[in-house]
C-alpha cells in the first residue's frame, strides 16, 4: 500500500535554533516552532492554543536557518513526520516524541521596516538596472499580415 508523509507548519520560532556538526561534517539544526490555533468555545469566548512542535534540518537548510532565524521569527517549513523512540534512563519505560524533519523552508513576515529580514529566494530575479538590460528593437510601424487575423473568433 502506498504511503504519503507530508507536514507544512507556520509559526514562530520558540527558542534560537542550534546548530552542531557530525563527525562527518555535516550540519544539523534543531528548534522548535510555536503554531498558534484560535477558535470560539462552545461558550463562544474566543480560546488560543499552542502547538510547540520539534523540527529537524540538515545540511545547507540547516546552515540556513540557524543563520537567518532567531527566537521568535516567523517561519513556513514544509517536511516529513519523524517518529524517535527512546527507553528513558530514570524509569526504564518506553518513550516516543513525533517532530518534523525539514525538507525546506520559506521567509515570512518581515523586518520593523517592512522589507524582508533575510534575502528573499525571489532577490534572483529582480529586473536589472537599465544599464544592464540589452536595447529593446525598435517595433514595426507598419501593419504586419497576421493569418490569424482571419479567425472568426
Amino acid at each position: 500500500m502506498p504511503s504519503f508523509n507530508v507536514a507544512i507548519i507556520m509559526g514562530n520560532l520558540s527558542r534560537d535554533p542550534e546548530l552542531r556538526t557530525t563527525p562527518s561534517g555535516t550540519a544539523l539544526c534543531t528548534f522548535s516552532v510555536a503554531v498558534n490555533r484560535k477558535y470560539k468555545s462552545q461558550s463562544g469566548q474566543l480560546t488560543e492554543e499552542v502547538s510547540f512542535i520539534d523540527c529537524t534540518a540538515w545540511g545547507i537548510t540547516a546552515d540556513n536557518i540557524a543563520k537567518y532565524f532567531t527566537k521568535g521569527k516567523p517561519i513556513h517549513i514544509h517536511g516529513r513526520l519523524k517518529q524517535d523512540s527512546w527507553d528513558d534512563k530514570n524509569t526504564g519505560q518506553k518513550r516516543s516524541k513525533l517532530g518534523i524533519v525539514v525538507e525546506g523552508f520559506e521567509f515570512c513576515g518581515g523586518d520593523k521596516n517592512g522589507g524582508d529580514s533575510a534575502p528573499s529566494q525571489r532577490s534572483a530575479y529582480v529586473t536589472p538596472p537599465p544599464a544592464a538590460r540589452p536595447p529593446v528593437p525598435p517595433r514595426p510601424t507598419a501593419p504586419v499580415d497576421d493569418p490569424m487575423d482571419d479567425v472568426p473568433f
